[in-house]
């Protein structure tokens, strides 16, 4: 674990994280298109980028190269860059493309600010909620005035768990084979289509648990630690952080029980 930085700089940092996912999801709620178009695919014809990450993007990467110009960014429609002071941001300007472009209201800008590779800030702005989450490592997990906390962890039969599915088809078809076998054991399974926002409902206490494989840094950075800061459990498979290959997050005494099955039914692969 790198060494807390500078409150000051913190202070500073969640900050701009706040103002620039605002600032997108103000746009993205208010400016929507009702000819909203798609402008590109990512893995698949039915995972879609629209003209409107594309602006929320460049909205908050031109924010941000104001303010923090010496900082590197990491971003899903294309941002990327070094820089040199050791601050990484990690942003996914619209996270649940498809809920907003079929004008669901499940959809969240997320925002992270990363030193050393470990999340130090997260904002995630969920507009047509009118909720802001934030979290900055160490000093717990935030809705507004009101100070998250996880559910008190029920047995795995009687646990509410949320999930997502890939866009490419053949491993699409294997997280429905994982789902299958699992649902029996829970109390049932949710898919909302937006990571950041089913991080953000563990620490809000609204889900027991929540997992998916196939999830970018951008996807999971800032409800990643916003579960954290609110006493929930995140890792990937047995041992390890989430990645790309799985990402869990449960209140305490769902975790553990939720992650062993995931690694029974193999659902970190096809």
């Amino acid at each position: 674990m790198t060494a807390d930085p500078d409150p000051e700089l913190t202070a500073r940092l969640l900050e701009l994280a706040l103002e620039a996912a605002g600032r997108a999801g103000a746009l993205l709620r208010d400016g929507r298109p009702d000819d909203l178009a798609v402008a590109a695919t990512k893995s698949s014809p039915i995972d879609v980028v629209t003209e409107m990450d594309i602006a929320a993007e460049k909205l908050i990467t031109d924010f941000l190269a104001r303010h923090r110009p010496d900082d590197g960014l990491l971003g899903e429609e294309g941002a990327s860059s070094e820089g040199s002071s050791g601050i990484r941001w990690v942003i996914d300007p619209l996270d649940g493309t498809v809920n907003y472009l079929y004008g669901l209201p499940t959809w969240a800008v997320s925002v992270a600010v990363q030193r050393d590779g470990e999340t130090l800030v997260g904002v995630v702005e969920a507009p047509m909620r009118a909720e802001t989450y934030r979290a900055v490592r160490g000093d717990g997990a935030w809705l507004g005035e009101r100070r998250l906390a996880v559910r008190p962890s029920p047995p795995l039969d009687q646990a509410l768990v949320s999930t997502g599915f890939n866009y490419v088809s053949s491993v699409r078809t294997h997280q429905a084979g994982v789902a299958q076998r699992l649902i029996p054991q829970l109390r049932d399974i949710r898919r909302g289509g937006s990571a950041a926002i089913d991080l953000c409902d563990v620490a809000a206490g609204r889900l027991d648990g929540y997992y998916e494989r196939g999830l970018h840094p951008w996807d999971y950075a800032a409800g990643e630690l916003i579960a954290r800061e609110a006493g929930a459990l995140t890792g990937g498979r047995p041992g390890q952080p989430p990645h790309d290959g799985l990402t869990v997050a449960a209140s305490p005494g769902v975790f553990g029980p939720l992650q062993s099955l995931l690694e029974e039914y193999g659902a970190w692969h096809d």
